[in-house]
């Protein structure tokens, strides 16, 4: 969640420090700080965004510096608790992603032994016993602390008169640049990629002395060398690149993202694993279990093979019967509730299969095989062209079990999903904009389609939005359904069209307007509705994506029209990595 960055090296840290917590706004964020290191620890930090204080910090100086951007788990929003924090003497410093679980065991002890504590926060007590530990050497001091901590996290700690930075990370991502004399941190790598495309990926465990000449990486006290990857993406895949938000960016790259990932194909071992799978679980969070949910609806009839999908965040505590192949799907790679189902799915002996857009990221190092995605950088919180390239994995799968019978559909997929990016939304976004509530409504893979759909209208329009399969409305919702209360219905053609239609026009029944999304010449259900959406006539594959674009589409033009702040919605953040 929050963001993490680094610099040390021969130039000017604040200016850098700035750019690269600006780069890691995506995440979601409340406050931010930095701390320079001189003749002393020289800090600054504020709640709001970075844009309206940032003139504060660029008063601090030296080319050693730390930084942070702040999602408030311990202790409200304000200056106080943003980040980095310091220790008595002033001379320690110290910013912290993730969550100390004994924080309050730790701080009663240090309060005890004459410590004062001037943040409400779980991290302030990391740098009190750095305090204790350090003698002059901060790397010993980082050593000999990191085992009282119960938790998550990724650490980067200064220390006055010290030319170096000590970073250390446990269930929570640090990825560190080398470039030319220069060292960066960061919780990922969009801070990175304008610097260097060398990449270092720390593990758990390992704690790392970083300074103008180099890094050096120790794991349990030993000595380790961890490989420096060449990542593949650039810095303008993470700008805007002319678009009015990186959201709407991010819808036009669908169809390369989907194209891309068909393309790059899938290699002998992930056959392997996929085709001896007799029954496949799924363990995702938010979007990514909405697509796992599709893929359950394809599957299931097509592979003939069980398949169960599971929040993550509900698996650690009632976990199912652990069998056959688990798969965890996770745009980051770092989703906390994710990683720990998939350990627990290791700790049963079951063979375990990631499917992520991040290289090197942490549920690639736990699973024994890995799909990658090919997406690229995604800035905005709402997740768009991720989601189609999970669909495009997980169809991948589909493929693959039925022995190659969709390699046309799916190479052909990306033109369906360019032929929606341009469709008319304004009677459909007028009629929303004014709503408090907003159903979705499909049947089959169009009742998860339906779910994130609804998802992606409150996380950005902030307006009260409902998915449900079809047939559920009239066991309680009904009772919502009001002139001002539309309904979307995703209505293609199929076994469910009949029935879907009678739900639609029981809906129109209790005078609630529709807006339904069907394919083009469809003049049955044009008559019945509303408002009608079409869609091209395709393979119903291909339909699960265009639907999902003109959604995406609805929700990012009825928040632009709302005036929302589209790609940092309120309270949330792109990468969970806590619990």
């Amino acid at each position: 969640m929050c963001g993490i960055v680094g610099y040390i090296g021969r130039r000017e840290a604040t200016p850098l420090l700035i750019q690269g917590l600006k780069r890691l706004e995506y995440r979601g964020y409340d406050s931010f700080g930095i701390a320079t290191v001189g003749s002393d620890i020289d800090l600054f930090k504020k709640r709001g965004r970075i844009s309206e204080s940032e003139s504060g910090a660029v008063t601090l100086h030296g080319s050693v510096g730390i930084g942070h951007t702040r999602w408030a788990t311990h202790g409200e929003p304000n200056d106080v608790n943003a980040h980095p924090h310091t220790d008595c003497t002033g001379r320690l410093a110290l910013v912290h992603n993730g969550v100390i679980e004994n924080y309050i065991e730790l701080k009663k002890q240090l309060l005890e032994r004459g410590h004062t504590f001037r943040s409400e926060t779980d991290t302030e007590v990391i740098v009190h016993l750095l305090e204790e530990q350090y003698t002059g050497d901060l790397l010993e001091a980082v050593r000999k602390t990191v085992p009282f901590l119960k938790g998550s996290y990724a650490i980067l700690a200064v220390s006055a008169h010290d030319d170096r930075i000590v970073a250390a990370r446990d269930a929570s991502p640090l990825v560190l640049g080398i470039g030319d004399g220069e060292l960066f941190a960061a919780s990922d790598m969009t801070p990175l990629l304008e610097h260097t495309e060398r990449i270092v990926f720390l593990e758990d465990g390992d704690i790392a002395e970083i300074t103008p000449e180099g890094v050096q990486v120790y794991h349990e006290g030993e000595k380790v060398e961890r490989e420096i990857e060449l990542v593949n993406w650039c810095v303008e895949d993470a700008k805007k690149g002319g678009f009015a938000h990186f959201m709407l960016k991010e819808i036009f790259e669908q169809p390369q993202a989907f194209y891309e990932t068909i393309r790059v194909g899938v290699d002998d071992a992930v056959r392997k694993v996929i085709r001896s799978a007799e029954e496949i679980t799924l363990v995702a969070c938010g979007t990514s279990y909405h697509t796992a949910l599709i893929f359950k609806y394809l599957a299931e009839p097509l592979c003939n093979i069980p398949i169960r999908v599971e929040l993550g965040s509900e698996f650690k505590y009632y976990p199912p019967p652990l069998r056959g192949l688990v798969i965890a799907v996770t745009q980051s790679g770092e989703t906390a509730d994710t990683m720990a189902a998939l350990k627990m799915a290791k700790a049963h002996n079951c063979p375990t299969f990631a499917i992520t857009n991040v290289q090197g990221s942490t549920v690639t190092r736990i699973a024994d095989t890995t799909l990658m995605m090919r997406a690229g950088p995604e800035i905005s919180v709402a997740a768009t062209k991720s989601y189609i390239a999970q669909l495009a994995a997980l169809m991948q799968i589909v493929n693959i079990r039925c022995d190659g019978a969709f390699d046309d559909m799916l190479a052909h997929a990306h033109l369906a999903i360019d032929e929606v990016l341009l469709q008319d939304m304004a009677d459909a976004v007028a009629l929303c904009r004014t709503a408090e509530h907003v159903f979705f409504v499909g049947r089959g893979p169009f009742y998860p389609v339906s779910l994130e759909g609804a998802l992606k209208m409150k996380e950005i329009s902030y307006i009260h939005a409902e998915g449900y399969a079809a047939g559920e409305l009239k066991h309680g919702p009904f009772a919502l359904l009001t002139p001002e209360t539309p309904v979307v219905a995703v209505c293609p053609p199929g076994a469910t069209y009949p029935v879907m239609v009678s739900n639609i026009k029981e809906m129109k029944a209790r005078r609630a307007p529709i807006i339904a999304l069907g394919v083009k010449g469809d003049s049955e259900l044009e008559e019945i509705v509303d408002i009608f959406i079409p869609i091209p006539d395709t393979h119903p594959m291909v339909q699960v994506l265009t639907t999902s674009v003109v959604l995406q589409l609805l929700s990012y033009h009825t928040a632009c029209a709302l005036q929302c702040d589209i790609d940092k919605p309120r309270n949330l953040a792109k990468s969970v990595t806590v619990e």
